[in-house]
């Protein structure tokens, strides 16, 4: 078990996946997070999005290291801002027996999130990020800009 502050032992899985919400607002998860998640100590999870344009799904344990930067407000206006985005769109939820994880019904009108295809990745934070297809082409033209200097600068500060 993972003491508190520190990830699971077992990893987010790498990638991006493509998943869609059903009817009744519940997404499948594909298997690679679906074993994550299940792998661990505390099946609850927290559904939101803090900048009202992707959505995240949290283990518990990584949303209660959120709620410890609200608390400790080193920047008062930004965390009141993310926390208000996270309680109005947010609902803590389990994954079923099926890999599905309902969305509320808030954060799908909101986000735009119904009739399309979604895209999955998580990052080393333990959480994942779910994006629209609108949001995921946006980033991805964003990320085509991607210049050799800016490259190398990465590499400079340790990308390998």
């Amino acid at each position: 078990m993972a003491e508190e502050g520190q990830l699971p032992k077992s990893s987010p899985p790498l990638g991006m996946y493509p998943s869609r919400l059903d009817d009744k607002g519940r997404i499948k998860l594909p298997t690679a997070f679906q074993q994550y998640l299940s792998s661990l100590p505390e099946k609850r999870l927290f559904v939101t999005s803090l900048d009202r344009r992707i959505a995240q799904i949290y283990p518990i344990e990584v949303w209660r290291q959120n709620e410890k930067f609200f608390q400790e407000r080193k920047n008062p206006k930004v965390a009141r801002k993310i926390s208000f985005n996270a309680a109005d769109l947010g609902a803590e939820v389990e994954m079923d027996s099926q890999g599905r994880i309902t969305f509320p019904p808030e954060l799908r009108r909101e986000l735009g999130l119904e009739e399309q295809t979604l895209r999955l990745y998580a990052g080393s934070s333990g959480r994942i990020d779910v994006m629209s297809e609108r949001m995921y082409e946006e980033r991805k033209r964003e990320s085509m800009t991607i210049s050799d200097e800016e490259l190398d600068e990465a590499e400079t500060y340790g990308l390998n």
